[in-house]
Order: C-alpha cells, then sequence, then structure tokens
C-alpha cells in the first residue's frame, strides 16, 4: 500500500515526537518504507528530523541516511560517534558507504575505517575512495556475483550461496577465468536448467557489456541506456572484475546531469539546491546575470547607433520587443534539440552539414508562416513599407538564430565544453544583439537613411 503523507498526518507525527510517544512513531512510521520516511522527514524542521531519525533501527536509519539532504546528514553525522558512522557503514553497500566516509573530514575518515569490524568491507571502501567519483571506478559497488570457468554447475551454486549473503540485488551471474579477467555472463535460466556435472565454460554466454574503472559516469548512463542494462560490470586496465554499477546508481547520475543541464540552460553556474545559503544561490547566479547585462549594453549600443533613423521613423521602435523576443525563442529551441541528441550520445547520428540544413529548413518554414502574419499586422499598424521591413527582419533573424542555435552547441561540445551552456541566456543575448542589428540595417536601408 502506497504512503500518502498528509497535513493530518504530520501533526500527529510531531505531537508524537513532542511526547516522545515511541510505541506510535515504531507503528506509524518507522515500519515505512526509507524512501516514505525521507519524505516525512524533508517536511520536518532540522531538530525534529533527527530526533526521528534516532528512532529508526540501524538498517532504516542506513538508507534513510543517504537519501536525506545534504546538510541534514552533515547534521546527523557530526553527532554520531565513529563507532556509530562505522556501525551506519557496514549496513551500507560499499559504493554507498565509500560516499557516506567521502563527506567526512578528512582527520575523521582514517578513525571511522578503522572502526569498521569487517576487514573486507573496509577494504572495499578505501579502494572506492581511490577513484573519482565522477567515474565507473567512482560509482560501482564492491558486491556482486561470479564464478570461475573452469567450475562445475554443482560447484557454483554453493559458491553463490556464499556470495549472496553479502548481495542485496542479483542482476546478473559475471563469469572469470583463473587471473580473475572478465570472459562473460552467466544465465539464471542455463544454471537453473544444466546437469550438475556440467562445466561453466560449457553454457556461459562470453560476449558482454563493460566499462573500465576511468569510464565517465555520463559515458556509463548512456551505455545503460543504449543497451537496456539494469547492471553493468567494471573491470581495470587489466580487465579484472573489479566491480559492478547497478541501475539506481545510473538513475542518480541521469538526474543529476539533467538537473545540471537544466540549471545551465537557466544561466546557473554552479550545483545548487533550494535550501542552499543566499550568498551560494547569489554567486550561482551572477555569472549569467553578468553576462545577461553586457549584452544589454550591446543592444543599447546597437539602438543608439541607428539612433538617428529610429527618430525619423519612430514606428521601427514598436516592433524591439518582437525581433529580440522571436530571436532568443528560435535559437533556444534550436539549440535545445540539439543539446537533447548531444546528451543522449547521438552526436554522430547526423554530420553538422545535415543539422544546420535540417535546422535551416526549419527555420525557413517557420519563418516564411510567422513572416506573413507579421507583415499583415506591421501594415495595420502604420504602412506597407513597415510591414515589409518587419516581415523581411524577422524572416532574416529566424533564419539566423536557427543557424547559431545549432551550431554553437555543436561547436562547445567539439571543444570539451558542455553544450547546456548554449541553451540558456547565452543564445538569447547573442541572438537580441544580432536580431537588433539585422533589424534596423534592413530599416535604414528601405528608407534610405
Amino acid at each position: 500500500m502506497l504512503f500518502e503523507l498528509t497535513r493530518e498526518f504530520l501533526e500527529q507525527l510531531e505531537l508524537a515526537l513532542m511526547n516522545k510517544n515511541e510505541s506510535w512513531l515504531k507503528e506509524k512510521v518507522c515500519s515505512l518504507h526509507a524512501a516514505d520516511i525521507v519524505s516525512i522527514i524533508n517536511e520536518l524542521d532540522k531538530d525534529k528530523a533527527i530526533q526521528l531519525f534516532h528512532f529508526l533501527d540501524e538498517d532504516k536509519q542506513a538508507d534513510v541516511l543517504m537519501e536525506v539532504d545534504e546538510d541534514l546528514r552533515e547534521e546527523i553525522l557530526s553527532q554520531l560517534s565513529p563507532e556509530e558512522i562505522a556501525e551506519q557503514v557496514e549496513n551500507l553497500d560499499s559504493d554507498e558507504a565509500a560516499d557516506l566516509i567521502s563527506e567526512l573530514p578528512k582527520e575523521q575518515v582514517e578513525e571511522v575505517i578503522s572502526k569498521i569490524e569487517d576487514d573486507e568491507t573496509a577494504e572495499d571502501i578505501v579502494d572506492l575512495l581511490n577513484y573519482d567519483p565522477d567515474t565507473a571506478g567512482g560509482l560501482m559497488q564492491k558486491e556482486y556475483l561470479k564464478v570461475h570457468l573452469d567450475w562445475s554447475v554443482k560447484r557454483c551454486v554453493i559458491e553463490l550461496r556464499k556470495q549472496a549473503e553479502n548481495v542485496e540485488k542479483v542482476y546478473t551471474i559475471y563469469v572469470v577465468d583463473e587471473y580473475e579477467k572478465l570472459k562473460g555472463i552467466l544465465s539464471l535460466k542455463k544454471l537453473l536448467i544444466a546437469n550438475p556435472s556440467d562445466k561453466i565454460k560449457d553454457i556461459y554466454k562470453p560476449d558482454v557489456i563493460y566499462v573500465k574503472t576511468d569510464t565517465e559516469a555520463e559515458e556509463v548512463a548512456n551505455i545503460m541506456d543504449k543497451y537496456d542494462l539494469v547492471s553493468i560490470p567494471v573491470v581495470d586496465l587489466q580487465h579484472k572484475l573489479v566491480g559492478r554499477i547497478t541501475i539506481d546508481d545510473i538513475v542518480d547520475v541521469i538526474r543529476d546531469e539533467a538537473d545540471k543541464d537544466f540549471q545551465m540552460a537557466s544561466g546557473i553556474s554552479e550545483n545548487i539546491e533550494s535550501n542552499d545559503s543566499v550568498w551560494k544561490i547569489s554567486r550561482a547566479r551572477m555569472p549569467w546575470l553578468i553576462i545577461g547585462m553586457g549584452g544589454g549594453v550591446l543592444s543599447a549600443q546597437v539602438i543608439s547607433g541607428f539612433e538617428g533613423g529610429i527618430s525619423k521613423i519612430p514606428a521601427l521602435a514598436f516592433f524591439i520587443p518582437l525581433i529580440t523576443a522571436m530571436g532568443g525563442n528560435v535559437g533556444v529551441q534550436s539549440s535545445a534539440i540539439v543539446v537533447q541528441s548531444l546528451a543522449r550520445g547521438n552526436e554522430l547520428m547526423d554530420s553538422i552539414f545535415k543539422k544546420i540544413t535540417k535546422e535551416v529548413s526549419i527555420a525557413l518554414l517557420n519563418g516564411a508562416i510567422l513572416s506573413s502574419l507579421i507583415y499583415w499586422v506591421a501594415f495595420v499598424f502604420e504602412n506597407a513599407t513597415l510591414g515589409l521591413i518587419v516581415s523581411l527582419s524577422l524572416f532574416s533573424v529566424i533564419i539566423f538564430a536557427g543557424i547559431f542555435g545549432t551550431l554553437i552547441p555543436l561547436i562547445l561540445h567539439r571543444y570539451k565544453i558542455d553544450p547546456a551552456l548554449a541553451t540558456g541566456p547565452f543564445i538569447t543575448t547573442m541572438n537580441d544583439v544580432a536580431g537588433l542589428f539585422i533589424y534596423f540595417s534592413i530599416g535604414m536601408l528601405f528608407y534610405g537613411i
């Protein structure tokens, strides 16, 4: 049954916390799924959230701790001793344990690791901490099922039973050779129907998609999406199996990338959360606001350059907002399509020339329709000459914006710069300046000024 968080429930919860009603909390809250508990905690103030956290059992605490907001997690960890943090760590998969420990102050990391009772767990965490968090090595977990090529099915089953104690979710069984090098995967179906005396080398599948420890997280996500995988093995430079990445970790990567791209497209230069400090949020927004202001100054310079013509033909000024808005809108639409294609790893789907040709064709069609409509608006507003100027200007601006919006993200991608930068204030500002220049140039040409 799905849990529904209501205002009435929160009021009852706060009353139970105030009265330290442990039986109500155990029955109504602690029995819920960790994700539902996180939703509840996010609605509480920090003190009540921490109070509720301490009522949870150890397994639930560990799961909740990894999902709550970073500030709250930091606050909870600051109240726990190294021994208590080590206990939390031992209830997590190795990848989550490494993520949690990486957030601790440097002087505390070594102490917490020394308090972990299971030496193998400690070794796995130390190994994971050595990888860049934005690579496959930083994403992977050390818990997985593996069998050897020369094992019999009977021995395989016995060994898998031992390994399964440490693996929460079983997606794939990996096959390795005597040197621990990845050779393929084993189908659970084939394992179940095989004779106990059969050898693994006779029933395994040698073709396997894998990534290396230094593969970037975004590329891992693209590979798993392309091949519709729920897990993928990770190998080192010697092709030895060292871990696996599961779909839940990749969903986090995809979500983080989407958030980052959305923020970049909105003109926010660093990753922020709604509960971050005013200074941090302001700092993230400021660079692109300054660029936008600079674009506004350039636009003002363009207008001032045509001041004489505008003073003679005041009606030209009436359509300035239209030209700038349409240029920005078309540019953002074109760049958004290209950025989406690049984000999915489809940059080789078409040549640059084909992409530009397609966007020009779209711009020609849209420009023809919109410029025809605006001609009659300007004609009724002023006269046929102004209608022709606005119509031709809008048509030209749409063509320019379509080409510019396609080229910029492709160029940024070529030079290893995140193309999402092109979909926000940058495109809008440049198209404003160019659009105004085109509009007034055509206007002055028609009026012979």
